[in-house]
């Protein structure tokens, strides 16, 4: 008897950490669209296991914090967030992931209250840590190795507010410019085969999400360490022009958006595509960094300015409607006044429609961090400055052009002083007053009066009362 007895108890405590496990999770993301893509695979693992996802404020058993690392307030974030989850759950288990995660883990480690940190080739694999971090109690366990044996592609997508998706398609880069760290964080370029990005776009249809936002790291790089199927032959790797031409195909979706892509590999061929396309957008998100060939060439990046200009003009060709984002740098090493004064003048009259600005920040084990010829940092934020009223003058240029016009607005279920919102096809922001019947259709909106702000106020078409009641009542596409 007394044997029985032991076996029970034995019985019970091997049994009663896997009956304790904490079944409320929450979820931060910083950074891209990519890290939100991947957020949302991690959320569905865990409610694939039973967990519960709940409001950050609410208060969980276990958070788990998407960092990135493209800015240097990674750090600040990162510890203002673990105490905000620790503010609302004292107990909780802190679980880090993502591109700081892997560059900077035992830094990450020693933050008060984080229990596991992930890197890229981990993050995962997080189910598999989280009853061991529960059971033993462990503190600040590491699971991020050598970024260099990180090479297996793995598929993301994010549902979100049941509007639009983050779809993956690639990751990782093997560009070497000098000022980033993303190859340390993600590793080498790799890719999603075409057959399983179709797949995933139409599970993301089925859902009755509306529209899809490509995403990786290096897009236009799309083929680059593409996996094999399984039981099928090797072949040539697709290019990114064949995956969205086989996207074009899928039933169900009325929009996919390119998130963003290097001047180098945005091609003519990709160009006519979407011009010609019906669920492609003219939108586009091209990264120039600089208007200096000489800053360009420090910089490593893989064009001239002259071939930046061409693209923009063969977009503005092909799509005069078009929309066009830019991103760049301000107070790159050895970046002279007179390098700045070029870089203004070349986006002054480029025919783009906004800029995010990013002020140059050095970052650990890159080679500008090494570079001569440091700009003050009061000269970097005058820049960017400078640069960020400039984005304002050419975003309401660009606004301006459409009003008046009717555009496709796919509307999204945020309301927010009895207004709802939404982007064209060509991404320009519109609200109109809110009607719950129009979450999530895309509607003809017409762009009736801008006032320089962040939107337009718009109505339903050019119909009348009567109309537009019908058109309420419509199942739109």
């Amino acid at each position: 008897m007394k044997l029985k007895f032991f076996n029970f108890y034995n019985l019970l405590y091997t049994f009663a950490p896997k009956m304790a496990t904490p079944n409320k999770v929450a979820f931060h993301t910083l950074g891209c669209k990519l890290n939100f893509s991947e957020t949302s695979t991690i959320r569905r693992q865990f409610e694939d296991q039973g967990y519960h996802t709940v409001p950050f404020e609410e208060g969980a058993d276990i958070y788990v914090l998407n960092t990135c690392s493209v800015t240097d307030f990674a750090d600040k974030k990162c510890r203002y967030e673990v105490r905000r989850a620790l503010k609302y759950s004292p107990q909780a288990k802190i679980v880090v992931v993502g591109c700081y995660a892997q560059l900077k883990p035992k830094e990450i480690a020693e933050i008060p209250g984080v229990d596991l940190v992930l890197g890229a080739g981990e993050k995962f694999n997080i189910l598999k840590y989280i009853d061991e971090i529960a059971s033993l109690g462990s503190k600040g366990m590491i699971r991020a190795g050598d970024i260099n044996s990180v090479n297996t592609f793995v598929d993301s997508f994010s549902f979100g507010d049941r509007t639009r998706s983050f779809l993956k398609v690639q990751d990782g880069c093997d560009y070497k410019c000098t000022f980033c760290t993303i190859p340390q964080a993600r590793g080498k370029s790799r890719s999603d085969t075409v057959e399983k990005a179709v797949v995933n776009a139409q599970n993301i249809a089925n859902h009755g999400i509306k529209e899809i936002v490509l995403t990786g790291v290096n897009l236009g790089d799309f083929g680059n360490g593409t996996e094999v199927i399984e039981g099928e032959k090797p072949k040539k790797n697709a290019l990114f022009i064949d995956l969205i031409k086989e996207l074009d195909q899928v039933e169900g979706l009325d929009r996919f958006r390119i998130s963003s892509i290097e001047p180098n590999l945005i091609t003519e061929e990709i160009i006519a595509f979407v011009a010609n396309s019906q669920r492609f957008v003219p939108h586009f998100h091209i990264p120039l960094q600089s208007g200096s060939d000489k800053i360009l060439k420090l910089m490593r990046r893989r064009y001239v300015r002259d071939v930046y200009k061409s693209r923009v003009e063969s977009i503005k060709r092909m799509m005069p409607h078009a929309c066009i984002g830019v991103d760049v740098i301000v107070g790159f090493p050895g970046e002279s006044d007179e390098d700045f004064q070029e870089t203004y003048n070349f986006i002054a009259d480029l025919d783009i429609s906004y800029l995010h600005v990013f002020t140059y920040s050095e970052r650990a084990n890159t080679l500008a961090a090494t570079m001569e010829g440091t700009v003050p940092m009061n000269v970097r934020r005058n820049r960017n400055d400078l640069l960020r009223m400039l984005s304002d003058k050419k975003k309401h240029y660009f606004y301006q052009q459409f009003e008046g016009q009717t555009r496709s607005v796919l509307l999204e279920n945020h309301e927010e002083k009895g207004m709802m919102s939404g982007f064209t096809d060509n991404y320009i922001r519109v609200e109109i007053p809110y009607n719950e019947d129009f979450v999530n259709k895309v509607l003809p909106i017409k762009l009736e009066r801008y006032n320089g702000g962040e939107a337009f106020i718009g109505r339903i078409g050019h119909q009348s009362p009567i109309q537009q009641n019908q058109i309420a009542a419509m199942s739109f596409k």
